[in-house]
């Protein structure tokens, strides 16, 4: 038993990171590669299917509530070498998911429209948002299993089987791409609905293979009894970590709809060259969330095996690390904007709009990175309530009422918007750093290690 123990203490950052970043460059390139055939198929898909993606997004941060919370109590529990209450955890957030999915898929399907109605937007974006929205937000049921399954596995330090997954629902998504989009063999070409449908498929799928993962590695086995028959304490546990964690998520998604419609009041070129944008920036900080996520895990353990000052120079190694990486990437990006942008779309007003938003990205980045990886070991270290007061403020304060004073009032279009969000990020960051300096689990009692 204490052999294990020290497995789980002695794991290093590179061994969990590197399959995490493989599977995020999987998940985030499957999403670019269906909003670059989107948008050869027609930019009001690409825009509809961008806003629709949002909604969803703020539905799967219920999700994120319970995962979150395993990931940090479960890796705590393995470092403090509790090996049952780690497995107890982890069937308490496949019942508790199982439900969430459930609920969520049905308020999609039957509210759908009106939810979408909210963004302001209308005609043909309208009309491919809904579509998205009423096929995908069933398959949310799925999507809340595999967060779920993938959240144990990745606590177990199995980040490598979760890479997989990942691969084989890419696969599965961007060869139903190609069939709904290009007509290819003669088939019909079916659109948005044809790509609702292999997403579908692909988060089916994964549920499958996630769950035969941990039967395998983990030789434990999930039942349909295990939806019933989650423990109190367990819920409470998860709910104490997950619900403030994901407040600082869901709070960002929040602001994004808000700063959402103030872009679509911008123009169609605008929020297509978001659209756009938003995708080639998620390869800016691929690495910073690979390794943000791989310190997450070692960090949650040191604290639970009560090795604070290990947990206290991961935390600041890994800022270093993702410094660099974010700034290089973002210098890249900008200087190849054109050709980048030209990939997704050939029309000239849409280019016009984002390009100087690529450049933006250079000083937007490192202010994010700052953000990820040190709220994320705050987090982790107990230090949960922080994150989320500060993101409220910050992104409502600062993220979106910039928004609209430099993109909407001032004129500054969609790069006055960028300008407003990197503000925000860097103060979050700032904020950040200044907590974990003062290591809070010196000073704090309520801080979440198993004893």
């Amino acid at each position: 038993m204490e052999e294990q123990k020290n497995t789980y203490q002695e794991q290093s950052l590179f061994s969990i990171s590197w399959p995490l970043f493989i599977e995020l460059a999987l998940h985030m390139g499957v999403g670019i590669i269906a909003t670059f055939m989107l948008g050869h198929y027609s930019d009001a898909a690409a825009a509809g299917v961008g806003v629709a993606n949002q909604l969803l997004n703020l539905f799967i941060l219920v999700f994120n509530v319970t995962s979150i919370g395993a990931t940090v109590l479960v890796s705590q529990h393995l470092g403090a070498g509790q090996f049952k209450k780690a497995r107890d955890l982890s069937r308490s957030v496949f019942g508790l998911n199982f439900w969430f999915g459930i609920i969520v898929a049905i308020i999609l399907f039957v509210f759908g429209e009106q939810l979408l109605q909210l963004f302001s937007i209308e005609g043909k974006v309208l009309d491919y948002g809904l579509i998205f929205v009423k096929i995908c937000g069933l398959s949310l049921f799925f999507e809340s299993l595999s967060l779920a399954l993938s959240s144990v596995l990745r606590s177990y330090g199995y980040t490598k089987e979760s890479m997989f997954v990942t691969l084989a629902m890419d696969l599965i998504s961007v060869t139903g791409n190609v069939i709904a989009l290009s007509g290819i063999f003669g088939l019909p070409v079916t659109g948005v609905a044809g790509v609702s449908w292999s997403i579908m498929a692909a988060r089916a799928f994964a549920v499958i293979a996630l769950l035969y993962y941990v039967h395998n590695r983990l030789a434990l086995s999930l039942t349909l009894k295990d939806i019933w028959k989650a423990k109190k304490a367990d819920i409470k546990g998860l709910m104490e970590i997950g619900i403030p964690s994901a407040g600082e998520n869901l709070s960002y998604q929040l602001s994004q709809l808000i700063i959402t419609s103030f872009v679509v009041s911008l123009g169609t070129a605008s929020l297509a060259a978001r659209v756009y944008v938003l995708n080639i920036n998620m390869l800016c900080f691929l690495i910073t969330l690979a390794i943000a996520q791989g310190t997450q895990l070692l960090i949650a353990r040191y604290i639970g095996a009560k090795q604070f000052d290990r947990a206290f120079r991961r935390g600041l190694r890994t800022l270093k690390i993702a410094l660099a990486a974010s700034m290089i990437a973002s210098l890249i990006i900008a200087l190849v904007g054109s050709p980048l942008l030209e990939t997704f779309t050939s029309d000239p007003s849409i280019i016009a709009v984002g390009l100087p938003v690529l450049w933006a990205i250079i000083f937007v980045e490192p202010g994010r990175a700052t953000n990820i990886v040190l709220m994320g070991s705050l987090k982790s270290a107990g230090d949960v309530r922080f994150p989320v007061i500060i993101g409220i403020i910050s992104m409502w304060g600062v993220a979106v009422s910039l928004s609209y004073l430099l993109g909407v009032h001032l004129g500054l279009g969609l790069l006055g918007v960028w300008l407003a969000q990197g503000a925000d990020e860097w103060l979050r960051g700032c904020f950040a750093l200044r907590r974990w300096l003062m290591k809070p689990w010196e000073r704090r009692s309520k801080i979440q290690v198993p004893v």
